[in-house]
């Protein structure tokens, strides 16, 4: 190649410089294939501890990425033409050079695996799905949804419609989160981190928001496997730690904090921990809701909550409804809304709460009164006195 072309590839490889040192948490792999008449010569890089490793005509390199890029145009001398392949997680970079004429093009990552027409499963729900079998193949597969050919698994088809609900009815919420900045999300009690993984590849691949994920949970067990998930996909930009959320004590500002089916009290630690730290949002799916049950007592209501299941009903009503309350005090714009069919589990309600205002203190003191009125003292109100006093 002319030296006048090549020097037009370094200004295109100036700006993927730049794009790795801003982007370099998304960044997948790196391809090369020098032409010369009908021979071609192939390079490949992937990422390995914050440099690449590059593989050409047989030998491997350990690069930075300014190196490398060096590299491949002092070696553009030599051929006619090339064609390198920038991917990152949800973007491919192409840039083609000759002698002729230098081009680079952007585009959105595709499934290049052949998978059943989904749409005409009668179990699939007929919605457009925001989290699309084909681009998601790799994530689906990661957890389980997908099997290695490419098929939803049959007892997989609830678990993939959940995921893409919860997705779809928090939508409008993430769109409220920071656009100019790197987000980080909270995830209390994470588990398995299926949902965080899966808002992981929406926001990064689908809705191109820059953010950072952070997954909790006292089990050491499933945080080895999240961790392992996060390998297997390649998200490097999420991390774990083995620990009870009230001893969590953030580095860095929370954009969002979520929990789901956090047992018990266990929500109320994930509540009172995103409103110590004044997240942006608050998503919780609580699950069971025992300690309200053995603690309220309403004397007008005696004559109903004698019978054991109504007491149990109008507990988990009263348990996030006074959640709801006592985020609304807290400045919190809140709505509660059903996650799932109740038919499928009575533990089915999503909370939302959106920061909007400053905190109302008469919420507060209507809580107070609530709690005294029900002879109760509920988690969350406790959680974040013990805040507050430290």
């Amino acid at each position: 190649m002319n030296k006048q072309n090549i020097s037009k590839l370094n200004f295109f490889f100036l700006g993927l410089q730049n794009r790795f040192i801003e982007n370099n948490d998304l960044f997948k792999s790196i391809s090369i294939v020098y032409i010369a008449g009908l021979k071609k010569f192939k390079g490949i890089g992937t990422y390995y501890n914050n440099n690449i490793t590059f593989n050409f005509n047989g030998i491997s390199s350990s690069l930075t990425m300014e190196n490398l890029l060096a590299n491949i145009c002092e070696e553009a001398e030599k051929y006619e033409s090339l064609t390198l392949t920038y991917s990152e997680r949800g973007t491919i970079i192409t840039i083609t050079a000759d002698n002729k004429n230098v081009k680079m093009t952007t585009k959105e990552e595709e499934s290049i695996e052949e998978t059943d027409n989904h749409e005409n499963t009668s179990t699939l729900l007929n919605r457009n799905y925001l989290i699309k079998v084909g681009k998601a193949n790799p994530l689906l597969k990661a957890i389980g949804i997908m099997s290695k050919d490419g098929k939803i698994l049959n007892d997989k088809i609830r678990k993939y419609n959940q995921i893409d609900h919860y997705v779809e009815l928090i939508e409008k919420e993430l769109d409220t989160l920071p656009k100019d900045e790197t987000i980080t999300i909270l995830d209390c009690g994470c588990g398995k981190s299926y949902l965080t993984f899966v808002l992981n590849y929406y926001l990064t691949e689908v809705k191109k928001i820059k953010c950072n994920f952070i997954g909790l949970d006292i089990s050491e067990n499933v945080i080895k496997a999240s961790r392992s998930i996060a390998n297997e996909l390649g998200y490097r930009n999420m991390e774990f730690a083995a620990i009870d959320i009230k001893d969590y004590k953030p580095n860095r500002k929370i954009n969002m904090v979520m929990s789901l089916h956090a047992c018990d009290t266990a929500t109320d630690m994930a509540l009172a921990l995103g409103i110590k730290v004044k997240s942006d949002l608050i998503i919780a799916v609580p699950c069971c809701h025992r300690e309200l049950l053995s603690q309220y007592n309403y004397d007008p209501f005696k004559s109903i909550t004698k019978y054991g299941i109504l007491k149990a009903r109008i507990a988990d009503a009263l348990t996030d409804g006074m959640r709801g309350l006592m985020l609304e005090s807290k400045g919190y714009n809140v709505s509660i809304v059903e996650y799932i069919s109740p038919l499928e589990t009575p533990k089915n309600l999503m909370i939302r709460a959106q920061k909007l205002t400053k905190e109302q203190p008469n919420k507060l003191e209507e809580y107070k009164a609530l709690c005294k009125s029900l002879n109760a003292n509920p988690a969350l109100l406790r959680f974040l006195e013990e805040q507050w006093r430290s």
